[in-house]
């Protein structure tokens, strides 16, 4: 896997092939709070430090870090990235890394969410909030994701760019639906539920038709 950045828009890009060496992939810091279950059942807080397609480091407290061996088997939750599991390879006093145990399908989709969450992270206080957002009053609409499923929500605000719904369910961030007739990516998870960067931006007119 490998990242590239254009000199013009900045975007990231990750190319769809994995590289079975875990070593070879490119590491990325997303500081993103977690929890992760241990071979006996028992669950613990973390927060991620650095992940590649290939791996996993993550931050705990000392006592926690001091009990952890090699070859644990470990299965976390990432605040956005969802489910990751696989044996661990390296401890420090504050922290361990394990080796992820994953199809090359959720490569591929762990490489698609690094990539949105990098690029969401880049763009904001930028582009992505420069439109000024509006507040709808919670006006009800349909959330579509990927098998035709149509769900429920509440739209908190809109603006040219995006929106923030509140539902309960919660597609992983770089996640394609529907708002509506609108196409949009998952960007970021909130309390009430998620935020929505439009794949066009709106004119003025149609989102006073539409949100109105």
């Amino acid at each position: 896997m490998s990242l590239a950045t254009s000199s013009s828009t900045r975007r990231l890009q990750i190319e769809p092939a994995v590289i079975e060496e875990n070593r070879l992939h490119r590491r990325f810091e997303l500081p993103l709070a977690g929890r992760f279950m241990r071979a006996d059942k028992t669950e613990q807080p973390c927060r991620l430090k650095d992940i590649s397609v290939g791996g996993v480091a993550v931050t705990v407290d000392s006592s926690t870090a001091a009990s952890i061996k090699a070859g644990e088997r470990i299965v976390a939750y990432i605040d956005q990235l969802g489910g990751l599991e696989g044996d661990v390879v390296r401890v420090w006093p504050n922290g361990f890394a394990f080796k992820l145990t994953a199809t090359q399908h959720k490569r591929e989709k762990l490489a698609a969410q690094i990539t949105w969450l990098l690029n969401e992270a880049d763009l904001k206080g930028a582009a992505a909030r420069q439109h000024e957002r509006i507040v709808v009053g919670h006006r009800s609409a349909e959330l579509r994701i990927s098998g035709g499923i149509s769900l429920p929500c509440l739209l908190l605000d809109v603006s040219l760019s995006g929106a923030s719904i509140a539902c309960k369910a919660k597609p992983d961030a770089g996640t394609e639906v529907f708002l509506g007739r609108f196409r949009a990516r998952v960007v970021r998870h909130h309390a009430a539920g998620i935020g929505l960067q439009f794949m066009e931006l709106l004119e003025l007119e149609t989102l006073q038709a539409y949100f109105g």
